[in-house]
């Protein structure tokens, strides 16, 4: 039976969902030729499996620090049925994660079972990079295009300007804001997943779009000091500057005592804020000197973000 709703198609990273999962993930990980490119194509998948025997140990023991598992498939359930409930009766909400479960073709599975054959994809990710919202698209292409009758299907590939989900970030940044005693000494420190330099080279807009979003953040805080520095990377080749661990040494020795970060390319919670800032940085800028180190509240299910994935959508269905 055909179905006159609407799918929309959250699609995301995912993360393990236990620590017998994380080997599994890392793996689904270095496997992907839209994120790394490790040899050629044939040799990637046992190339793959030595990096990911090396990393697993000490990726799972951040996992074990942070309940045993990555939060991020709730959270992103979660957005999934807020931004159902905004849009009524018109739309029925999936999730696919790329690197873990539910994977796209067992979102896809859902959706036929349902009836449905118009599905609005949204990427999660804010600004598009080949290596996140493109390997997101490529595997839905794959998967489409293997099934029998093919839906038909919309794109929403970024959202780095939207003026709700500007607003969101600015809510989250006066919430933390507010926790310090005044604002005249606050660093804004934005840290953003970091890009090997060759894909903006190549002409990836990342980091164009992730340089809008803070110019467009940063005209609601005029008078407040700001920083833009890249987390998170992996392997020998040339990434983004600064990182995020550079740019907070420079700031010790300039004397900054409090910062407030902010994670950007980021919408929930995951292993990259609740590990690798609220425990790595966390740790290294006491070290530094920085008494007062504090973190934005990740998006997640804030009513204005689930106000802009809705915008994003009814757009998308006109």
């Amino acid at each position: 039976m055909t179905s006159e709703k609407t799918a929309v198609l959250l699609l995301q990273m995912g993360g393990p969902d236990s620590l017998a999962a994380v080997e599994p993930f890392l793996y689904n990980l270095f496997s992907d030729r839209d994120i790394i490119k490790i040899g050629p194509a044939f040799l990637q998948p046992f190339i793959a499996r030595m990096i990911v025997k090396r990393r697993a140990p000490k990726s799972a023991a951040n996992y074990r620090d942070i309940g045993g598992k990555s939060p991020l498939r709730e959270l992103t359930e979660q957005q999934a049925a807020e931004l159902e409930k905004l849009l009524g009766d018109s739309y029925r909400c999936f999730v696919a994660m790329r690197y873990w479960k539910p994977f796209t073709d067992e979102a896809l599975n859902a959706i036929r079972m349902e009836g449905i054959r118009r599905i609005i994809a949204l990427s999660l990710y804010p600004h598009y990079s080949r290596a996140t919202s493109g390997s997101s698209f490529n595997e839905l292409e794959r998967c489409l295009a293997a099934s029998k009758a093919r839906p038909e299907v919309s794109c929403i590939r970024q959202f780095y300007d939207h003026p709700l989900y500007i607003q969101a970030l600015t809510e989250k940044i006066e919430q933390g804001l507010s926790g310090f005693p005044g604002r005249t000494n606050v660093q804004l420190f934005f840290s953003a997943h970091s890009l090997p330099q060759s894909f903006i080279a190549d002409g990836d807009p990342y980091l164009d779009q992730i340089q809008a979003t803070v110019r467009l953040v940063m005209e609601r805080f005029e008078g407040v000091a700001h920083h833009l520095a890249f987390q998170s990377r992996a392997g020998p080749v040339k990434w983004l500057e600064p990182s995020t661990g550079d740019k907070l040494r420079e700031l010790a020795e300039q004397g900054c005592k409090e910062i407030l970060m902010i994670p950007l390319s980021f919408v929930s919670d995951h292993i990259e804020t609740l590990h690798e800032i609220d425990i790595e940085y966390r740790e290294e800028a006491h070290k530094l000197g920085i008494t007062d180190f504090r973190r934005m509240e990740s998006l997640n299910s804030s009513p204005t973000f689930i106000q802009c994935l809705a915008e994003l959508v009814r757009a998308a269905g006109k």
